[in-house]
């Protein structure tokens, strides 16, 4: 299991699915000036987050009158409701986008509850592993072509999760990098050549 992840509220340019670097705990400025360590949050914190999430998401679900096999749990380090059944396609939406603000008004219920920003990441269907699959294979072409004609590479724009996800498979392969650019919700990948 990775080590859990800093848990802050993130600028107005960054969402709390953008890439953060993986530590245990954090440094942070005290009153005084004075750097203090930040600890993380521990995996039964996290699993009650997804408790909290996973009873409002059924509260939805109820008004909706959708049924859905709800299951919480920590991965990754951070916590995670994934629902799975029939009849649930109108909860993820065009390209995720209505995913993406229940999982917003998931992270407000918890953070109602808890008074803790949250990172939980919210699954309808397996949407968000299919997409990852894709994702990984956008990649995968786009360094190909980084590598082949030495250019960089700009791909369409994505949320933060679809970005996190591209950035993930371009971090692991030699030669290229990538950043992020643009403001929400215009905001894209930049592939490109290693700078020696």
């Amino acid at each position: 299991m990775r080590p859990v992840t800093e848990t802050s509220i993130p600028s107005a340019d960054q969402s709390l699915d953008e890439e953060t670097p993986v530590t245990a705990a954090t440094e942070t400025e005290d009153a005084s000036g004075e750097a203090r360590e930040k600890k993380a949050p521990a995996d039964s914190d996290l699993f009650r987050q997804s408790e909290i999430a996973a009873d409002y998401v059924e509260g939805l679900l109820d008004i909706l009158d959708y049924d859905g096999d709800i299951d919480e749990l920590v991965s990754g380090g951070r916590p995670v409701v994934e629902v799975v059944g029939g009849r649930l396609q109108n909860l993820v939406g065009q390209r995720g986008a209505t995913l993406e603000a229940l999982q917003e008004l998931a992270r407000l219920a918890v953070f109602r509850q808890t008074g803790t920003p949250s990172r939980l990441l919210l699954d309808v269907g397996g949407y968000r592993a299919a997409r990852r699959k894709e994702l990984a294979a956008v990649a995968k072409n786009a360094v190909e072509k980084v590598k082949e004609h030495g250019e960089p590479v700009r791909l369409e724009p994505m949320s933060a999760f679809e970005r996190k996800c591209v950035h993930d498979v371009v971090n692991a392969m030699s030669g290229v990098e990538s950043e992020s650019e643009g403001v929400e919700p215009n905001r894209r990948i930049v592939v490109r050549p290693v700078t020696d």
